[in-house]
């Protein structure tokens, strides 16, 4: 879990993105490593001779953030496998343990040219303009500077797993850092200063950030650092020598140093190739009031969104060094979202509050409830199931049934077909629930955190009076499809530190297809009794899964459908997936578009290639007034722990 955190200023951190650390558990051996590693530092960063190049060339850097951005990179590329692996521990040489393999010695290679691309970088950031903020834009550089010009190492061939010290003996004439002195006492950052860092510039934020982490990974006179033969160390030398970060790490290097297995463990993959073949005939749409016997009617609908918005200005002043720029106008225009929301709740609190609201609303007392079901991808919950749970925790003694549902962004549909053909069974209502919290599911990886929220929403769905008319009248589900679009969204992936991903051109490919084959199908559908046309041309209102604005309208507009026809709240949601559309729905009441019943065609799709629609009449008398998520506890302040402060740090550069 990778939760955000509240700094003192009341503003939203997500610590993972700019202090490194990785799931070694999934990692199997050093290709594994290798691939992570290219893929969060290697990719986005310069080296220093391409650096110097840019520099020399005179025409690449307009300011002096461009300039540091790229230094920052380099240096979080410089120490990727220091940062993810290992704990650096001044040490005199006398003290150095000589025969154990828990403790390593680093082998380095000098900087090639360092004076001159020390003096490029340092000349360069002088004849640059300010971009926003002229002394904050100083202050920074200086921590920044201070690093790269202390950089003793070459960093293009480093290896993960570095000599132990008996290794490293083996070869006097290698190099490593040996310090001049040592002050436990040298300034660094705690960690909440590093939380607390604001700027009024989002960027600057993001690289005060960086800065401060870059330099917390030399925590000794920096000057007075040097590269010297292992053989010439003398007993009152200070050397830097490595600790793995935790046992997860120590075992990664001993499996790693070990020769490689037949087999690796099975993971959920992307690479496996197998032709899709088509059912043997389609399944048509359920027309429920011509297949069930008992009809469903909506008796209520709450919602429930969590109690912190994230803007696209917090992802900004939160960017991780893997990211590429990206502005926060441009993530409306590439997503449609302005913001989100998160929650420090659990989901099962966000569903909890969600159902109990609906069967206020809906005047059910929990023991006339005949199922729970629960809709969600994101449940940390496995026993008891959240919906299992909840029969508990609303006093519900015995259910028929009581179980969560696993369908992602179809989450709506999926719950709607298993509750009616529940209440064939028990003739009493059914609480439906879906939640998503994804908020603590998202490492470094910018495409998820564009998009995801957390939100919960419940349904009351009982049965129809004699006589009465349904307020479902179409339902339908699908799974399934070509592997690389079942595997386009995945949580827990290993190859992400075990955080939730999502390929988005697999992701368009199904929303597409799914999309045009739910168009094709309203069309085949007879219109709603006093018609004329088709089903489609009886639809008053489309509200979709909110996905992403953007794709969906052009997705939309290839099967037929005008943006007009379409209601979208995800620019102030994001995307919450199961709870997306009763989220939408009650924003749409609540934003006067429902303003009367209504006939609405809900269609979603997403994760694991599952689909699905439900056409339904909206009425908003259904709707719950909204309850404002329930207070949680704000964090204490930390306690003063002896940690030089940052005043402490600033001074170190004058």
């Amino acid at each position: 879990m990778q939760p955000f955190v509240m700094n003192s200023h009341g503003r939203m951190v997500f610590p993972s993105n700019f202090l490194p650390e990785l799931d070694f558990t999934v990692l199997d051996d050093l290709d594994q490593l290798s691939a992570v590693i290219r893929r969060d530092f290697e990719d986005k960063a310069p080296s220093g001779t391409e650096i110097l190049r840019r520099i020399e060339l005179g025409s690449h850097y307009g300011s002096r953030y461009e300039l540091m951005r790229d230094v920052a990179l380099n240096l979080f590329w410089s120490n990727r496998f220091a940062m993810t692996m290992y704990e650096k521990r001044p040490t005199r040489w006398r003290d150095v343990p000589r025969h154990r393999d828990d403790v390593f010695l680093p082998v380095l290679t000098p900087w090639e040219d360092a004076d001159r691309k020390a003096a490029a970088v340092q000349n360069a950031y002088g004849a640059l303009p300010a971009t926003w903020d002229e002394a904050a834009e100083d202050r920074i550089f200086a921590v920044l500077f201070d690093v790269w010009r202390s950089r003793r190492f070459h960093a293009t061939e480093l290896p993960a797993i570095k000599p132990t010290v008996a290794q490293a003996l083996v070869v006097p004439e290698q190099l490593t850092y040996r310090l001049a002195s040592y002050d436990p006492n040298y300034p660094v950052y705690a960690q909440q200063e590093i939380l607390d860092a604001s700027q009024d510039v989002a960027e600057l934020e993001a690289l005060d950030r960086w800065s401060m982490v870059l330099h917390n990974q030399y925590p000794w006179q920096r000057s007075e650092t040097s590269l010297v033969p292992v053989g010439e160390l003398h007993d009152d030398d200070y050397v830097v020598v490595f600790h793995p970060r935790d046992h997860h790490v120590l075992d990664f290097l001993r499996r790693a140093s070990r020769p490689a297995p037949a087999t690796r463990r099975r993971r959920f993959g992307r690479s496996r190739d197998i032709e899709a073949t088509p059912p043997v005939r389609p399944y048509p749409p359920v027309r429920v009031a011509e297949q069930f016997e008992v009809l469903p009617r909506i008796e209520a609908l709450a919602a429930v969104r969590g109690e912190h918005l994230c803007t696209n200005d917090d992802l900004i002043r939160n960017s991780a060094y893997s990211w590429s720029p990206m502005s926060a106008q441009e993530i409306v225009d590439k997503t449609g979202i302005e913001s989100r929301v998160y929650t420090e709740r659990p989901l099962e609190d966000l569903a909890l509050q969600a159902a109990e609201a609906a069967l206020q609303h809906s005047g059910r007392r929990p023991e006339e409830i005949g199922a729970v079901l629960f809709c969600t991808c994101t449940s940390a919950r496995l026993i008891p199931s959240v919906a299992t749970w909840l029969t508990g925790q609303l006093g519900m003694h015995q259910t028929h049934a009581s179980c969560d549902i696993v369908a992602a962004c179809a989450g709506l549909p999926y719950g709607l077909s298993e509750a009616t053909r529940l209440l064939q069974e028990v003739r009493r209502p059914v609480l439906l629930i879906c939640g998503e919290k994804f908020s603590d599911k998202i490492g470094s990886v910018r495409t998820s955190r564009m998009i995801f929220g957390d939100a919960a929403a419940a349904m009351v769905v009982g049965p129809v009076e004699d006589g009465g008319r349904s307020d479902v009248e179409v339902l339908q589900t699908y799974a399934g499809g070509p592997v690389s679009e079942v595997n386009s969204i995945i949580w827990p992936n290993p190859e992400f530190d075990n955080n939730i991903t999502v390929y988005g051109p697999e992701v368009r490919s199904l929303a597409g297809r799914y999309l045009q084959q739910m168009i094709d199908e309203l069309r085949d559908q007879p219109a709603p009794e006093g018609r004329a046309g088709t089903l489609l041309d009886g639809i008053d209102l489309v509200v979709p899964h909110q996905a992403n604005k953007t794709m969906v309208v052009g997705l939309a507009g290839s099967a037929g459908l005008s943006p007009e026809q379409l209601y979208f709240n995800i620019a102030t949601v994001g995307n919450t997936s199961a709870a997306s559309i009763p989220l939408a729905l009650v924003d749409a009441v609540t934003d006067g578009v429902i303003t009367e019943p209504v006939r609405v065609f809900a269609p979603g799709f997403g994760a694991g290639a599952v689909g699905g629609y439900a056409v339904m009449t909206v009425d908003p008398a259904v709707v719950a007034p909204e309850s404002s998520a329930r207070e949680v506890g704000s964090e204490s302040p930390q306690p003063d722990d002896g940690t030089p402060s940052s005043d402490h740090v600033q001074a170190a550069f004058g």
